[in-house]
């Protein structure tokens, strides 16, 4: 089971899940939520695996480059 991240205001809970995690933790999940919260709206996060473990997170970040008056497609 793992335990979720809290915000103020939040109540605790746990996560059940049908089968054990294979390769995150619970530590992994909190990082990768931080990770997610901390991106403007155009942007990705990468999760690097090596020697079947997951070693890095990688954050993308991408800027609009449609002036305020272009339209949208």
């Amino acid at each position: 089971m793992a335990q979720a991240r809290q915000t103020p205001g939040d109540a605790p809970f746990t996560l059940s899940l049908d089968k054990p995690l294979k390769v995150l933790t619970s530590w992994h999940i909190q990082k990768i939520d931080e990770a997610l919260a901390g991106l403007g709206p155009f942007a990705e996060v990468r999760l690097i695996k090596n020697k079947g473990k997951l070693r890095f997170i990688q954050k993308v970040e991408s800027e609009s480059m449609l002036g305020p008056s272009e339209p949208r497609k």
